[in-house]
């Protein structure tokens, strides 16, 4: 059996080019990821998806990160706009988790129609008074249990609609004062602390069939950021309980220092499965791929494990969500 490269890489553009498509041939990554710079009108984006897996001969997982709010790819007029997923859960009150699953139901619908079949969400990070800006309005809420409610129904949603979920950001990016993807946050908060409130979400979760981490130092436990400690991936494993396909989260945010070879051989030598790389140049892409290799045997078994776990989505009447989800919401819209 061929192992996949321990990689998820993304393309320069709406098409990719002849190099890159020789490229991924040969790294053979496990999935690829989209963005802003990858869409431009609905035939495109499946060309493009197209592309994707015809490089590699399979069908290949290829990802998004499509929370809404401000972390959304795909955008008016074509796809709807969202608004943040905390002011979404504050308009249903009482009935949020029924809007978060129509919410992600809708979401998956939008992407599984251009071949996209994984979003980068639910996000059960828990926001509490110091949550840096760049995550709070992402996140669900302040108490564990209802992030974790909250969590299953974007998942139910998602998997409903034929899309993968992923986890984030194992084991909880809420109590970070910095963003990661310019600094690398520090949290002091000791363990048992942590169990109870930051962890408790992905314990809930731990089911999902792909995580990503965060590049916090969770520093009465361990010194490293999560991404490249042993300590805190055996954490995630064993205390938390998270048995599916961890991948990092970007490894060229500012987070985590040293060059991004160094980056992907630490992450994957602590316990990560696969580096994702965002934004880089081709030249880093292949020095990312080499370092990374193949999966292992227990990386490519949680691989092939969260692939079967796609599913055909169920039938459902699109404007009736929308019209029960705005209900549900206060007479919300969604503008295109």
């Amino acid at each position: 059996m061929t192992h996949f490269g321990a990689t998820i890489l993304d393309a320069e553009g709406y098409r990719l080019t002849a190099e890159e498509r020789r490229f991924f041939a040969a790294a053979d990554p496990f999935g690829f990821i989209l963005f802003g710079r990858n869409i431009d009108t609905a035939d495109q984006v499946r060309a493009l998806c197209a592309d994707m897996r015809e490089a590699v001969g399979r069908d290949v997982p290829i990802t998004i990160d499509q929370e809404g709010g401000r972390v959304q790819r795909l955008r008016p007029p074509q796809w709807r706009q969202w608004s943040a997923p905390m002011n979404h859960v504050d308009l249903a009150g009482p009935h949020a988790g029924e809007a978060m699953y129509l919410r992600y139901r809708l979401i998956a619908a939008e992407l599984h129609a251009l071949g996209i079949d994984s979003n980068c969400t639910p996000l059960v990070d828990v926001a509490g008074a110091t949550t840096h800006d760049f995550l709070r309005d992402r996140c669900y809420g302040t108490d564990p249990a209802r992030v974790a409610l909250l969590g299953r129904a974007v998942a139910d949603g998602l998997l409903d609609g034929g899309v993968l979920p992923v986890l984030k950001h194992i084991p909880g990016h809420g109590r970070a004062q910095a963003d990661s993807h310019l600094d690398l946050p520090i949290v002091s908060e000791g363990h048992d602390a942590l169990t109870a409130c930051d962890f408790a979400p992905f314990q809930a979760l731990n089911d999902l069939p792909m995580g990503m981490t965060a590049h916090l130092v969770y520093a009465a436990i361990d010194d490293r950021p999560a991404t490249i400690s042993p300590v805190m991936m055996q954490l995630i494993r064993d205390e938390i309980g998270f048995d599916g396909l961890i991948m990092t989260d970007d490894i060229s945010m500012k987070a985590l220092k040293g060059s991004l070879t160094e980056i992907t051989r630490a992450s994957l030598t602590a316990g990560c499965d696969v580096a994702l790389l965002c934004n880089a140049t081709l030249e880093d892409r292949r020095a990312v791929a080499d370092a990374a290799g193949r999966l292992d045997e227990a990386g490519q078994a949680r691989a092939r494990a969260a692939m079967s776990a796609r599913r055909t989505p169920t039938d459902v009447d699109i404007p009736a969500l929308e019209a029960k989800l705005s209900a549900l919401c206060g007479g919300l819209t969604y503008g295109r």
